[in-house]
């Protein structure tokens, strides 16, 4: 319990600086990044809870408290299903899954430059973990499941099916999930696929109700394949 209290107070002082890594890459594609404030000029590094510029008090990125809770959340959930030597890596995919899920959720799009270090950090310390743990045979489990995971999100973006920072994001996904085992990996993928199901249809229903034409309706899939991935971490615990 002290642990998960720890781990909650942690990712609330880290959040200022996610909530910060949103703003500055949620950009559609060629775009530069989004360095300062577009009303004020004052450069944007991290960012209050309220997400307001502090020079100006405009509003920036998600609104207030929601990367807070998602991260408090996510730190939370992963102390809790982690053994020592899987909390380095867990925490490094916790921290920039939750920018990469809002970045995602606003513009469609998952960035080279964060997935790069999600994967390389990943790589790193999931190498470690094993070690540590005394598994290292677990490190060739870990990349069939990376490699199965990126050929069945990439040979879908080779047709326009999906977005190709899907298949990156994978990648790194696939190679945490082979961790825990096949088993993990084939439940992310399945809680993935249903969250965003009923997300979208959610969505529909709501504008049937509203009579609002069904319309924009497209998911960012990112979301729901770090949600799948945190949900399968958690369950395998149980």
């Amino acid at each position: 319990m002290v642990g998960l209290v720890v781990g909650a107070v942690a990712a609330l002082a880290v959040a200022p600086v996610l909530r910060g890594a949103v703003v500055r890459y949620a950009v559609p594609d060629g775009e530069p990044l989004c360095t300062a404030c577009p009303a004020c000029g004052r450069a944007l590094r991290a960012l209050a809870p309220t997400g307001r510029c502090p020079g100006c008090g405009g509003r920036l990125g998600p609104w207030a408290g929601l990367v807070e809770l998602a991260a408090v959340a996510a730190a939370v959930t992963l102390l809790w299903a982690a053994g020592p030597p899987q909390v380095p890596v867990l925490l490094w995919t916790g921290c920039l899954g939750v920018v990469l899920a809002f970045v995602d959720g606003r513009v469609r799009r998952l960035p080279d430059p964060l997935t790069l270090r999600l994967g390389l950090g990943a790589a790193l310390l999931l190498a470690v973990a094993a070690f540590a743990d005394g598994r290292p045979g677990v490190l060739l489990r870990c990349l069939g499941v990376a490699l199965a995971a990126w050929a069945l999100f990439e040979l879908p973006a080779w047709f326009g099916l999906m977005g190709l920072g899907d298949g990156k994001l994978a990648l790194a996904l696939g190679a945490l999930l082979g961790l825990y085992g096949w088993g993990t990996a084939f439940g992310a993928l399945f809680l993935a696929s249903a969250t965003a199901a009923l997300w979208g249809t959610g969505r529909a229903l709501a504008a049937l109700v509203r009579r609002r034409p069904v319309r924009g309706l497209e998911l960012p899939f990112g979301p729901f394949m770090l949600l799948g991935t945190l949900l399968a971490i958690a369950l395998a615990q149980v």
